[in-house]
This record gives C-alpha cells, sequence and structure tokens, in this order.
C-alpha cells in the first residue's frame, strides 16, 4: 500500500485523499492574486517524507522570487523560472495552506487528478499532510 497525501479542514474532516508512492511527486497551483499567472510548487515523496523539490514562477511578481542558495534558478523557456533542486524536507511531513478566494484557486494535483482546495475550504487553514504507509 502506498503513502497517503491528505488534505484536511481544521477540524479534521477530509478534503482529499490521493496514494502517492515513494519516488512520485505532486503539485500546489495556484493563481497570482495580483498578475492571475499560475505558479507551482511541488513535492516529492522521498522515503516516505515530504520535499519540496522545485517551484515555477512565470514572473517574479509581488512575493515571489528566487532565495540564493535555495535551488537553483533556470529559465522556463517561455520568460519565467523554475528553481530546481529546492529539495527542502517540509517539517514533520506536513504544512498548513490558507487557500485563496475565488480566480486564486489554490489547488492540489496528484498526476492527472486535480482538487481545488479553495473551492471548499477558502481562507480555512487546509493541513496538507504525507501521512506513512507503516505496513
Amino acid at each position: 500500500m502506498a503513502d497517503q497525501l491528505v488534505a484536511t479542514h481544521e477540524d479534521g474532516r477530509e478534503i482529499a485523499r490521493f496514494d502517492v508512492p515513494r519516488g512520485t511527486g505532486w503539485c500546489v497551483l495556484w493563481h497570482h492574486s495580483v498578475e492571475g499567472f499560475e505558479v507551482s510548487d511541488c513535492y516529492e515523496n522521498r522515503d516516505g517524507h515530504m520535499v519540496l523539490v522545485q517551484s515555477h514562477l512565470p514572473d517574479f511578481a509581488a512575493g515571489l522570487g528566487h532565495i540564493p542558495g535555495r535551488g537553483t534558478q533556470v529559465s522556463d523557456g517561455e520568460g519565467g523560472y523554475l528553481i530546481l533542486n529546492i529539495d527542502e524536507p517540509v517539517p514533520n511531513d506536513a504544512y498548513i495552506l490558507r487557500p485563496g478566494l475565488g480566480p486564486v484557486d489554490h489547488r492540489l494535483q496528484v498526476g492527472r487528478k486535480t482538487v481545488s482546495l479553495s473551492a471548499v475550504a477558502p481562507r480555512e487553514r487546509v493541513e496538507i499532510a504525507l501521512i506513512r504507509n507503516t505496513n
């Protein structure tokens, strides 16, 4: 059985659950609140731990940019940037996200499946956690 990526409301109600085998990944996608372009942060299940591996930034608009020493910045070939090789473990394999309203549309994408967190929990505390299979 694969490890599980689980998104929950603050009260513990489940929003989404995905099988995420070790070595596979997922992304959190959203639209920049000022510029409207799509931004992504992508993670990988590394031996049962959540690791931020890359980000895609179509522009360095407000709140976005590359932190020197944290991954490698390269062109995406379309005027934007990829930050590769971030390789940053997420503490406790979980974090809290407050999905934005309307057009911001924070989404969790695993393979071809996408769930809008903004549609079901706008401005709420949503926990995104990787749950290790102990079997």
